[in-house]
């Protein structure tokens, strides 16, 4: 297997630059933002700045999986069959971190890690459809079956996606806070911590994309 230079995909002084930025940002976000009126745990209720995040970039990376999958069908284009798995699988990787982040959101906020609110049901929808995705392709040992197979469902996959992350958590009442009133410090937190996870996810997508590109061709 071919070996990846990291300082090749990212350069190192800005992976350091990532790194600090996310640094100040927890530090930020508990010594900076303040506790936010209106939620049963105030203080706790900071952990919205690392839970929207990396919703936000999870729904990203799937759909950059999705164009990929479309190229890949499209053009029959293995390497963007190669990219389409990486981009879905950082999603995967965000879609628990925000799972894991809301869940103690939950227990903070409503005394219970799970409750089958709307949204944590849409989010559990999320999983369980790009686990799937990854079993599928795992379950095929041809490459080009197997690159054709999966860029359909992952299509059929973003296609519904937008029904569990926008409709489902609006069919019925829940625990989530429709409006919430926050402080301005709330918005430049979340836009850097955006800012960072988006950094992050760049950054880990070229790596797995150079190395299982090095590995095919080893």
């Amino acid at each position: 297997m071919g070996r990846v230079d990291k300082g090749s995909v990212f350069p190192i002084w800005l992976q350091a630059l990532v790194v600090l930025e996310l640094a100040a940002v927890a530090v930020a976000t508990f010594l900076w933002v303040p506790p936010a009126p209106g939620f049963a745990s105030p203080v706790w209720a900071r952990l919205i700045v690392f839970h929207v995040p990396c919703a936000m970039i999870a729904v990203t990376a799937y759909i950059v999986s999705t164009v990929y999958a479309v190229l890949c069908l499209t053009r029959r284009d293995m390497d963007a069959d190669v990219k389409s798995a990486a981009s879905a699988s950082l999603g995967l990787l965000f879609t628990v971190l925000a799972t894991a982040t809301g869940m103690v959101f939950a227990k903070m906020e409503w005394g219970t890690a799970w409750n089958w609110d709307p949204r944590e049901t849409s989010i559990l929808m999320l999983l369980i459809v790009y686990v799937a995705y990854l079993a599928l392709r795992a379950s095929i040992p041809n490459a080009a079956k197997r690159a054709r197979i999966s860029a359909a469902y992952n299509i059929l996959a973003c296609l519904v996606m937008p029904f569990f992350v926008f409709v489902l958590p609006r069919l019925s009442p829940g625990l989530h806070p429709n409006k919430a009133s926050l402080s301005p410090e709330y918005g430049m937190a979340l836009g850097a911590a955006m800012l960072g996870y988006l950094a992050i996810y760049v950054w880990i997508f070229r790596f797995v994309v150079r190395a299982r590109e090095a590995s095919r061709s080893s």
